[in-house]
């Protein structure tokens, strides 16, 4: 065969083409809307199609430089500076390229973290080669923002010249304001200090940048991906602002500012995100009358997708927001170990969130490929579907009087609450499924090893209350809630509340139910006594019984159900069951089956949350 010569496998099937794909979907679908079946919908309203074209003509974002990986960074975050130090040390010994020191009070610091005094940071960064290429940043609170200026005179008595120093400062008292619903002073006052700070951070010589536009108050609360994007332009315009009435010089004072964004396991999400944000500060640069220069964008994987049950699929998850960021252009990221939710993490854990990118970077070489995403028409399209929703959030933002002023309205705080008050009923619902937790939980789950310390006692803010403070919230914590409450049962007594489930049928009938039934009782920590089935009626009331359990749920083919639903749950009601469920919904036999006494339905898309919170109670459980 000659090099030149192709087999045109191709040529042997008719051309694929959007119409021949429609009518073969409208065979499928006979005649139900397409729009409903096939194209979902963000939180931001913004729809996604099934099905995309190549985007023609797309440009990749400017991002990081091509090839180069992203900084590795690793939390710093244990209250004693000393074995702060020893895990600091461990970690850039092991492939991290960047510290964050996490300071009492910040954003995501989970109860712990370090001082900010001087003496506290030179002992965290004793060993620590400051003019190494090592990026150091902070997680920083009001009572802590003098760590950056505290690093800095750290720097000038080490003798090193601080243009070598990879310094980010993180000074971002808005994020702290809306966190916290407080604030040192208005912020007509405190822009001028805030401007001092930095511009005392540009004249010691460091290259920054210093302030930071964090997106992660707003994911944290449970907002949307356009809020997150809005909140973090406004910040980063009113910083902007701030420094130029400081007398700093809009093109130096562009390079000051950096941004934070939370990455979670929505990945095509997370990476439109990551590449509208930059597309978004592009257009403010050249409303600015500059010249477009690539911003810096940190990533921290999100807080609101961790879970306390079943935390190893946290790994998972951590792996996909990594990917995602790394995708969407992310300079630096930082991973929250896998048990982050539950204390204070361990060395296991710790390395996992730093291999996690190590292996992505060195055996997936997933940073090779600047902007992989440019010219897919799904992300091409989701990402320009984010700018425009988070440029007419920013703009309300503005018109409002800027972001100080849209917090004392409760402008922000109220768009982010009714998101999230949405995407709560939707992990309730199971619609938005948290593996692990509400989905395939495991209620035998060996216990996870943290470090035994305390968190920092919560003590009370010295700022003035301002407005509503944006919450901290997990995804997982009502499902957490109701399993806890079942251990502190089986603490008790040595046996966890129980449901059985009366399966009807052969095991054809029942089985895809009974699975259903099992993983909806057990994420509420109710144990599931299955079975393969009964021969006799008598059987099945027997092996009740003989389970201990109070509630009953009925599973099989709706087929079966007609036949035999209403008998089983009268001898099961007259053998003492005191509330019968019944797995799938009822249609028309609804009526009949409430009449002879099965009192709840389970499927898909109820409030899963609700009904396990009023088994707990029929059981008598307490959730005091």
């Amino acid at each position: 065969m000659a090099d030149t010569e192709t087999i045109a496998f191709a040529g042997e099937f008719p051309t694929a083409t959007r119409e021949v794909w429609l009518k073969l979907v409208d065979g499928v679908l006979k005649g139900a809307p397409f729009d409903k079946r096939l194209v979902v919908r963000t939180y931001d309203g913004l729809a996604i199609e099934p099905l995309y074209p190549r985007a023609v003509g797309a440009r990749p974002v400017a991002g990081r430089a091509p090839g180069a990986p992203w900084t590795v960074m690793q939390r710093v975050d244990h209250p004693d500076p000393t074995a702060a130090n020893a895990e600091a040390l461990h970690d850039l010994e092991n492939g991290a390229t960047g510290l964050t020191i996490v300071c009492k009070g910040s954003v995501n610091a989970n109860g712990y973290g370090v001082d900010s005094s001087p003496e506290t940071l030179e002992r965290v960064l004793d060993g620590v080669y400051l003019d190494a290429g090592v990026v150091i940043d902070f997680n920083v609170s009001a009572a802590t923002r003098d760590a950056a200026k505290n690093f800095a005179a750290l720097v000038k008595k080490r003798g090193i010249d601080p243009k070598t120093v990879e310094l980010r400062g993180s000074l971002n008292p808005l994020g702290h304001n809306a966190a916290t619903g407080t604030a040192l002073r208005p912020w007509k006052e405190l822009a001028p200090y805030f401007a001092g700070l930095v511009k005392e951070l540009a004249d010691d010589g460091f290259r920054g940048p210093f302030a930071v536009a964090d997106g992660r108050v707003i994911h944290n609360a449970g907002g949307s991906e356009a809020q997150e994007l809005a909140f973090t332009l406004a910040n980063a315009v009113t910083y902007l602002r701030a420094l130029e009435a400081g007398g700093v010089a809009l093109d130096a004072a562009r390079r000051m500012i950096y941004f934070r964004l939370a990455a979670d396991a929505d990945q095509f999400l997370t990476i439109a995100k990551f590449r509208a944000l930059r597309k978004l500060w592009a257009r403010v640069e050249q409303a600015c009358g500059l010249a477009p220069e690539p911003a810096y964008v940190t990533a921290e994987t999100a807080w609101r997708m961790m879970t306390q049950r079943d935390p190893y699929v946290n790994m998972l998850r951590a792996t996909v927001a990594v990917a995602a960021a790394g995708f969407g252009g992310a300079d630096s990221i930082a991973v929250l170990p896998f048990t982050m939710a539950l204390g204070l993490p361990d060395r296991f854990a710790r390395r996992i969130a730093r291999n996690t990118q190590l292996i992505l970077l060195e055996e997936s070489h997933l940073a090779k490929v600047a902007d992989p995403a440019a010219g897919s028409g799904g992300i091409e399209d989701l990402t320009q579907k984010l700018c425009v929703a988070a440029w007419a959030l920013f703009q309300e933002i503005e018109q409002a009087g800027g972001t100080a002023t849209a917090l004392e309205k409760g402008l922000i705080q109220d768009k982010v609450a009714a998101t999230r008050a949405e995407r709560l009923k939707n992990a309730a619902r199971r619609k938005d499924a948290l593996t692990g937790t509400s989905e395939f939980p495991d209620i035998y789950e060996a216990t996870v090893h943290v470090l035994d310390v305390a968190p920092h006692a919560v003590t009370a803010a010295k700022e003035t209350a301002a407005f509503a403070p944006l919450p901290r919230i997990r995804l997982a914590e009502p499902f957490e809630q109701l399993r806890d409450v079942s251990d502190r049962a089986f603490a008790a007594s040595g046996t966890r509340p129980k449901v059985y489930l009366a399966n009807l049928g052969r095991l054809s009938d029942f089985t895809a139910r009974t699975l259903f039934a099992r993983n909806f009782f057990e994420a509420g920590g109710i144990e599931a006594v299955t079975n393969d089935g009964f021969a006799s009626r008598n059987g099945m009331v027997a092996a009740f019984k003989a389970s201990g359990a109070k509630l009953v749920c009925l599973c099989s083919s709706d087929k079966v159900y007609a036949a035999e639903a209403a008998d089983v749950a009268t001898a099961l009601t007259a053998a003492g069951a005191s509330h019968v469920y019944l797995a799938g919904r009822p249609g028309d036999l609804e009526a009949a089956l409430l009449a002879v006494g099965v009192r709840d339905f389970i499927y898909v898309g109820c409030d899963v949350v609700a009904t396990l919170k009023a088994a707990h109670g029929m059981l008598g459980l307490d959730h005091g």
